[in-house]
């Protein structure tokens, strides 16, 4: 499943016939209790749901919620993600369970599309990812995507062993000792081949080295400037553990490198949107954007929430409360606006960055973005 790609079809869904469910769970527990309070929590949510249904064909759909978070919670697919949404909606034909490698806050929404910010949130944090370990015999190089570990690779060189000689036989040890590492170089050499080729292939957009400083050091001595420049950190590893405690190890080192480069996007964002009209900050400014579908990039605030109004007829998104639209006049519906942008943006091949903190955007009111083109 390509996270993305189906993020920008779920986007295109703008109002359904009938609603659109929209379910998050955080399928990452400590423990029995915590396991139970999300059941609790779909249990809770689905009865409210049938009470608001109102007459509304929503029945089918909250069945279908109801036995597919059950199958989540009971772990009978997917035990690996810490992280599951859920899309119904009869009219549409739309029953999807998307899997994911980190934890959701939980939400449970009702509405004439799908709720999408939790989910562009995940596919934005979660670029394409390669943990690399390797030692003096072996590697192993498993991608990380938005759902977890797919396709590991597991190298095998046929390394001599190191035999320990003293006394007499300490010359030959010292010739053999520069056999071996001959054959390591050669090793290390098809590592870096295999590494260079699937992080090119396969877009990888970050790189995390596993195993001894040592060994990490000698492979990144093979690589290529264009593959180190994704090389965002190193954790300890070992040959045969399981590739789980891998990647939780490489997922904090990920997330790390991905605050950072988050935070100096949206200063550069800032600083753009003052001088120029490559970039855009608050909340009008990014309207007429996303209006115009000059958006490439737009940065949200985990927090914010706006109400507006969008046009029943031509689609515009306004601020202004009246029932009107300001541009040709027709009846409006309320929306938030953060979702709404969020969804606009996605739909015409943007993308959507939920932000945890930033001050710089907090005081332009929580939104800006980077632009295709000048307005």
């Amino acid at each position: 499943m390509d996270l993305k790609a189906r993020l920008t079809e779920l986007a295109k869904i703008t109002e359904s016939p009938t609603p659109v469910v929209s379910v998050y769970l955080n399928t990452r527990w400590a423990d029995e209790h915590q396991r139970e309070r999300v059941r609790i929590f779909v249990k809770n949510e689905i009865r409210k749901a049938r009470q608001a249904a109102a007459g509304r064909p929503l029945a089918e759909d909250l069945d279908w919620i109801q036995s597919r978070a059950e199958a989540v919670i009971e772990q009978e697919g997917n035990p690996q993600a810490h992280g599951v949404a859920l899309f119904a909606c009869k009219a549409l034909g739309l029953r999807e369970v998307l899997p994911v490698r980190v934890p959701f806050e939980e939400a449970f929404v009702v509405a004439d599309a799908p709720f999408l910010r939790p989910l562009a949130a995940t596919a934005e944090h979660m670029p394409s990812a390669l943990a690399v370990f390797v030692n003096g015999e072996s590697a192993r190089l498993i991608p990380m995507n938005a759902e977890g570990a797919v396709d590991e690779v597991r190298l095998e060189s046929e390394v001599p062993g190191h035999h320990r000689r003293g006394g007499w036989a300490l010359l030959a040890q010292s010739r053999y000792q520069r056999h071996i590492q001959d054959h390591r170089a050669r090793h290390l050499e098809a590592v870096a081949e295999v590494l260079t080729s699937l992080a090119d292939g396969n877009a990888v957009e970050r790189i995390v080295m596993v195993g001894e400083a040592r060994m990490t050091g000698a492979l990144r001595e093979h690589l290529p400037k264009r593959i180190l420049e994704r090389v965002v950190g190193h954790v300890p590893g070992t040959r045969y553990e399981p590739a789980s405690g891998i990647l939780n190890r490489a997922a904090a080192v990920l997330a790390r490198a991905q605050d950072e480069e988050e935070t100096r996007a949206i200063d550069a964002v800032l600083t753009e949107a003052a001088k120029s009209r490559q970039a855009v900050a608050g909340l009008e400014e990014t309207l007429d954007a996303a209006a115009r579908g000059a958006i490439r990039h737009v940065y949200l605030l985990k927090d914010f929430r706006e109400p507006g109004r969008i046009c029943v007829e031509c689609g515009a998104l306004q601020r202004d409360p009246t029932s009107t639209c300001r541009l040709c006049g027709q009846a409006t519906k309320p929306v938030e606006l953060g979702e709404a942008i969020a969804g606009r943006v996605i739909a015409a091949g943007g993308t959507v960055q939920i932000v945890e903190s930033h001050s710089g955007l907090a005081r332009v009111g929580g939104v800006g973005a980077l632009l295709r083109f000048p307005l």
